[in-house]
């Protein structure tokens, strides 16, 4: 049986008379990647703060690391780390200066070793002499997190990290979290690019209005949403002809020479569609297999588009 890093039961909290949180129930299994979603004003950023003991909840149960987070608040921020989308780093220290004063904050012993280890593994040793302030955006990010593992923290809560990241910061932070799981790290994820969540997720909730509207594998919920198609493109106007009069539930692209065939996305229903070209002597210029992404669940799920999923 799997342990759980995080379990959350019936969590609610309002501000005066807006329910922010309706009473939500989600699971976090240990060493893997929890992903939560959801528009502006969904209650991403107060979930994390709930959870990260920086707000009091108005009900329910929450335990981190196996510790109550109401009564055991002490406990649960001696297992967490949290880093946001802005780098917490004091610009005006250098890379090891920042990991020194966290290594001093934090009482850890053998604090050289780990500044050490912690400026190598984020590839930060030849910048460690320099100021933060002359740091770039995916280096002063990459700071950050090594700071937040100074106590090494078995679970640790990610604020949109790669929000104003280039493509190529974006793909390292990506790497160094994969290397964090793959140590036993628990990370919990909040992000406004689906195609993070979709990269990294073992598990997705998408939260809108308070609820948790969806919960699953990025691929269990793809496969919720209708629109996964076998694309066959022909080489003639008479071949889209013959293939359109054996497939009757396709949907024809005369510009593309396309059909678009309903299916699961499975082998099977993909077999079927090849089985039923041979069987009238028809050959596809190309065949694909098209399913939704986590931007057509999100928009299907919460009506908005993935744009204010921030």
């Amino acid at each position: 049986m799997t342990k759980s890093a995080i379990t959350v039961s019936g969590l609610r909290k309002a501000y005066k008379d807006k329910v922010v949180l309706d009473g939500i129930d989600f699971e976090v299994a240990a060493g893997t990647v929890f992903s939560l979603l959801g528009p502006n004003g969904a209650g991403k950023t107060t979930t994390v703060n709930v959870l990260t003991t920086l707000m009091r909840a108005d009900g329910g149960t929450v335990r981190v690391a196996g510790h109550d987070i109401a009564t055991e608040a002490k406990a649960v921020r001696a297992a967490i780390g949290v880093t946001g989308q802005f780098a917490a780093v004091d610009e005006l220290l250098t890379g090891q200066e920042n990991l020194r004063l966290m290594v001093d904050l934090s009482g850890v012993r053998d604090g050289e070793r780990v500044v050490a280890e912690l400026l190598e593994r984020f590839e930060l040793t030849e910048s460690a002499d320099k100021p933060a302030s002359t740091y770039s955006g995916g280096m002063r990010r990459k700071l950050d997190l090594a700071m937040t593992l100074v106590g090494n923290p078995s679970i640790i809560f990610l604020d949109e990290p790669t929000t104003g990241l280039d493509p190529r910061s974006r793909h390292t932070m990506w790497s160094i979290i994969r290397g964090l799981v793959a140590d036993g790290v628990t990370v919990f994820l909040t992000t406004q690019y689906l195609e993070e969540a979709d990269q990294l997720a073992d598990r997705v909730a998408v939260l809108d209005q308070g609820r948790l509207v969806a919960q699953g594998t990025p691929d269990e919920l793809k496969r919720q949403i209708p629109g996964t198609h076998i694309r066959l493109r022909f080489t003639t106007a008479t071949e889209l002809d013959a293939a359109a009069r054996a497939f009757p539930d396709a949907t024809r692209d005369d510009e593309a020479l396309a059909l678009r065939v309903p299916g699961d996305g499975g082998t099977k229903s993909l077999r079927a569609v090849l089985d039923r070209l041979d069987e009238h002597s028809l050959s596809a210029e190309e065949c694909s297999v098209h399913t939704p992404d986590l931007d057509d669940v999100f928009l299907a799920l919460t009506g908005h588009t993935a744009e204010v999923a921030k």
